[in-house]
């Protein structure tokens, strides 16, 4: 017994440990580059909206502006810059139609992965899988029979029509994280709840919902980073400045022959920050997803 103790206590080799320390380094500098690679466009937009000189550091050489300014982010707020005196509009824009996405991928996809992971639904799994055939086919071809849908259902240039796609696309993808968590919640809670005399939308509402709120979280933000990430849908559904987005405003500048730089990545950064927010609001219940994920996987 004390000869085992010995040799579980005993140091590991040399060789071993020089394999283990080359591994972390490796591992180290890998996460490094990836770091670099991630934020140096960051700091780019970052350089040239606090360039006074609309963007001319970066073609410059220089890492950081010899007189950094707010200026650009000042413009943008006011409205003063050309293609930007829509801002706020442009943006409550496209938060609306973040929002309507999430909350709409939400709702759809809690109740398709409760209809066929708690209820005895025949061929429920086999509609749910057959649905993520749609990634298959790439975005950009279906542009075409949605626009028509749109036209046919009365939606041109209206912000639904954009907002219908979104959830088309990531509803299968919300479905197939949600059954895979609901697999992890006993089934015994859901007949302890009908023993007590609980409906379907009661079980819904009481059990499966709480439970499943990290997992509710995750595609919350998936979802609006869908739709906030979309510029061809918008593009081509929302044809009216009125209905006009962000993301369509900040390609429109490219046309522009001496576009304002500092001002375009100052917008380009506002931009960002509601998604931001939104993923250290639910930071929480994804961290709480991928562990459980990973420890019941």
């Amino acid at each position: 017994m004390s000869g085992v103790i010995a040799s579980v206590l005993r140091p590991p080799p040399r060789r071993v440990r020089l394999h283990r320390l080359v591994t972390e380094a490796a591992a180290v500098m890998l996460g490094i580059l990836l770091l670099i690679w991630s934020v140096a466009p960051i700091y780019n937009m970052l350089l040239i909206a606090l360039d006074p000189e609309e963007g001319e550091v970066e073609f410059s050489g220089n890492i950081w502006p010899p007189e950094p300014s707010l200026e650009s982010f000042r413009v943008v707020l006011m409205q003063d810059a050309r293609y930007l005196e829509h801002f706020w509009r442009q943006l409550g824009n496209s938060v609306y139609i973040g929002l309507m996405t999430m909350v709409l991928t939400v709702v759809v996809a809690s109740l398709a992965s409760f209809a066929v992971s708690r209820m005895p639904l025949k061929h429920g799994s086999l509609l749910t899988n057959a649905s993520l055939l749609t990634y298959t086919i790439p975005v950009s071809f279906l542009i075409f029979p949605f626009y028509r849908i749109a036209h046919a259902y009365g939606l041109s240039n209206d912000p639904w029509a954009v907002i219908a796609a979104h959830v088309a696309f990531a509803t299968p993808f919300a479905i197939l994280i949600l059954r895979q968590y609901a697999r992890l919640i006993p089934i015994e809670l859901d007949d302890a709840a009908r023993v007590d005399g609980a409906s379907s939308i009661q079980v819904y509402w009481r059990v499966h919902l709480p439970l499943t709120t990290p997992a509710l979280g995750a595609i919350a933000m998936y979802a609006l980073v869908l739709a906030w990430n979309d510029y061809l849908y918008q593009f081509v559904l929302l044809s009216s400045e009125k209905h006009m987005t962000l993301a369509v405003m900040q390609a429109q500048l490219f046309d522009d022959a001496d576009p304002p730089w500092n001002a375009m990545m100052a917008a380009a950064i506002m931009y960002s920050l509601p998604p931001v927010a939104m993923f250290f609001a639910l930071r929480r219940r994804i961290s709480a997803v991928l562990t459980i994920r990973g420890s019941g996987g």
